[in-house]
């Protein structure tokens, strides 16, 4: 599986993740190559997700799991990386 990069808006600024597929709907997060979490995906429900270890607040979180949903839907085959 391949990592990618995300942006996401926090507040009126952008913040790029790196995001590493680990399998089973569960993503390792970087921000500059250091590990903040992980989050697991809800693949029946996709409004929820679990993290562990990330310091980051929910709606937070929440942008990065929209993002990482709307690359594995949309992105793949599309010049992303």
């Amino acid at each position: 599986m391949e990592q990618f990069r995300i942006e996401v808006a926090n507040g009126n600024q952008g913040r790029f993740f790196d995001i590493l597929p680990l399998g089973n709907a569960r993503y390792e997060i970087f921000v500059e190559g250091e590990t903040i979490g992980n989050i697991q995906l809800d693949e029946k429900d996709h409004t929820h997700c679990e993290s562990q270890g990330c310091e980051l607040d929910m709606p937070m979180l929440n942008s990065i799991r929209e993002s990482i949903q709307y690359y594995e839907q949309w992105g793949h085959g599309m010049g992303h990386s």
